[in-house]
């Protein structure tokens, strides 16, 4: 949460900003373009998932199952921008969706996998999320958080459960001796690394006047994985210490520093929510952690079985390590400034 004298602080900021924005435009701008156009990619870290009231509504016949909702950052930065607009006012288009990979944004539809009110015969796939976002050439701004599943980490999670709960089990020899037939954390970062030139070379042919952001992803895991409770499923129940160490070293860190190496590349501007979120991880307190564990809190539509995983006999929901309302607050904190800075420069 920002603390109130930090928000007026902020605020105050961001009025110098749009005041000085407002200054540089050129005499008879705003009759040619009377607002910007923000466009917010990604996946389930930007679309939000259980946290907020669901966008689409619940029963609205436009839901995709892409589940999006008012509380992730892209609509907290929205209310900011409203505010307190940058000049002019900003449009946001917000095509985030659940599970998306790096390749649904530019190269492959996605098909949604919802679990929250899905239609009889399964969601329906949707197009890219480029296309969906119409970017063109009077898009002013784009915002990208994706990645995670391309490897998948969602996958790798379950996996860190699976061999946590033998004795001898490691998902780091898993993944760094892999078996046949799957790659190895090395293999996974050099094609994850492939993938995002690709895509963000799509995004800038798609968009060539617009600036670029990427946003990395949180500490959803501690600095020292012996602070993890093994016994609790509100944090990352069963898996290893050593594991959880590994994911953060080996997996979860190298990734931002590939996602941020490649924007760095394009020259575009790379949003570190990682260093801010250090101490907020999955194994914190309920009141200190701002991503929840395998079982967390989370709205009343969100299920409470996935699989093998019953939250509900804890009174929780299956969040399988997610950020809650105050990680998206301090993520949208982060991205509203990049946001303002990349409208003052363009």
């Amino acid at each position: 949460m920002r603390h109130p004298v930090s928000r007026l602080r902020f605020r105050a900021l961001t009025v110098g900003l749009a005041l000085a924005a407002s200054a540089l435009l050129p005499a008879g701008s705003a009759s040619a373009a009377d607002q910007y156009e923000w466009a917010a990619l990604g996946d389930s870290y930007t679309a939000g998932g259980f946290v907020g009231d669901p966008l689409p509504a619940l029963g609205d016949p436009a839901r995709d199952g892409c589940d999006r909702t008012s509380g992730a950052y892209p609509g907290l930065v929205q209310q900011e921008l409203e505010e307190f607009p940058p000049g002019k006012p900003v449009h946001l288009t917000n095509v985030s969706c659940g599970n998306a990979t790096i390749k649904n944004i530019a190269n492959e539809r996605q098909t949604p996998i919802s679990p929250v009110q899905p239609p009889a015969g399964g969601w329906t796939a949707v197009d890219t999320q480029i296309k969906r976002a119409g970017l063109n050439e009077n898009t002013d701004v784009i915002t990208i958080g994706v990645g995670g599943n391309s490897l998948p980490f969602g996958g790798m999670l379950l996996k860190c459960l699976e061999e946590g709960a033998s004795l001898t089990g490691s998902c780091r020899e898993y993944y760094t001796n892999p078996p046949e037939g799957e790659e190895s954390i090395q293999e996974k970062l050099a094609r994850i690394q492939d993938e995002y030139i690709e895509m963000l070379a799509q995004v800038h042919q798609a968009a060539p006047n617009a600036k670029v952001i990427t946003v990395g992803y949180p500490a959803v895991l501690p600095e020292d994985g012996s602070a993890c409770n093994r016994l609790a499923l509100t944090e990352l129940s069963v898996i290893k210490h050593a594991d959880v160490d590994w994911l953060r070293d080996d997996v979860l860190k190298r990734l931002n520093t590939t996602i941020k190496t490649v924007t760095d590349f394009f020259g575009d501007r790379y949003v570190d929510v990682y260093s801010s979120s250090v101490g907020h991880d999955a194994c914190q307190p309920a009141e200190e952690k701002w991503v929840e564990g395998i079982c967390g809190n989370a709205a009343d539509y969100w299920p409470t079985t996935y699989g093998k995983l019953h939250c509900g006999l804890l009174g929780k929901r299956v969040t399988l390590v997610h950020p809650n309302a105050a990680g998206y607050q301090n993520t949208a904190a982060h991205v509203e400034r990049a946001i303002r800075i990349a409208l003052l420069d363009s």
